[in-house]
């Protein structure tokens, strides 16, 4: 399941195009260095992760990217990770 997300993360604006999915501009910002690509953000947050990632999304908020990994842990607890997609830094975990 991994390998499927890993091509494929969600982008979604929250900013001023009224909630507009926009994968292109998310490949756009990976082309111009603003963000890391999916597969390589992976590599280095996964073993920072509390469990199994079973879902991704990259979102747009006030102007700033931000990956969201959904990750489920040995206890069945659902997590949501949010995690600077230039630095890896994980910014925010709360439990869902």
């Amino acid at each position: 399941m991994l390998a499927a997300m890993a091509g494929g993360a969600l982008a979604h604006d929250h900013g001023h195009d009224h909630g507009r999915h926009d994968h292109d501009e998310a490949r756009l910002a990976v082309q111009r260095g603003e963000i890391r690509p999916l597969a390589e953000l992976l590599t280095m947050v996964r073993d920072k992760l509390p469990g199994e990632i079973t879902g991704v999304e990259i979102e747009r908020r006030h102007g700033q990217w931000l990956y969201e990994f959904i990750v489920v842990d040995k206890n069945g607890r659902l997590f949501e990770v949010y995690v600077d997609p230039q630095s890896g830094e994980i910014r925010k975990t709360r439990e869902k």
